[in-house]
């Protein structure tokens, strides 16, 4: 296998990434003026020290707090849960949401072995206790795991005194947020229902 290939094979490792899109991506790169290759190769190879996790909500920054986190005009009591850090940029996508976020970091997955203890679950039932949150927004992916993952954060924070609601159907079953158009974001705000 040549250099070639063997940077298509790693591409290909990647989501949504086929074998020809990898190929293609590869030569590219290979017609490409060397300095874009040094560049990408570069940030690659910084982005695990550039980029961690917010430490007040889990979604990416490089800063000591993400944007939202440290931005004044957020809405304060409303709190935005979902499953994974890239969700947050899909819903801010919307510009439907004015309020804060926590990343649970996944979903219940028994059988994977992913429990509550595996998900920021204990924190988020410390935010809502501790800052005064009016309203929590279960935007869990409409899938089994996030359809029962919702259902069990809504148990748990019923008995913290707060409207739990979660976004309204519109989102694909078995789709994942990630992928959703703005559109469909905002109406499934705007529908949002009481749980």
């Amino acid at each position: 296998m040549n250099a070639l290939e063997e940077l298509a094979e790693s591409f290909s490792r990647l989501p949504g990434i086929g074998k020809k899109s990898a190929s293609r991506m590869a030569v590219y790169i290979l017609k490409s003026d060397p300095s874009f290759a040094k560049n990408l190769a570069n940030e690659l190879l910084t982005l695990h020290q550039r980029i961690h996790p917010c430490p007040h909500c889990g979604a990416y920054t490089e800063k000591d707090l993400c944007y939202i986190c440290s931005d004044p005009l957020r809405d304060k009591s409303l709190l935005c849960v979902v499953e994974q850090p890239q969700d947050v940029q899909t819903i801010e996508s919307s510009h439907e949401f004015s309020g804060l976020f926590h990343v649970l970091g996944g979903v219940l997955a028994p059988l994977e072995g992913i429990g509550p203890e595996q998900l920021s679950i204990a924190p988020l039932l410390e935010k809502v206790r501790s800052e005064q949150i009016a309203e929590v927004i279960i935007a869990t992916n409409p899938t089994v795991e996030g359809d029962t993952t919702a259902m069990y954060l809504q148990r748990l924070l019923t008995q913290c005194n707060v409207k739990v609601s979660r976004l309204a159907s519109g989102l694909p079953v078995g789709g994942d947020l990630e992928y959703a158009d703005k559109l469909t974001l905002q109406r499934s705000f705007r529908g949002r229902i009481s749980m």
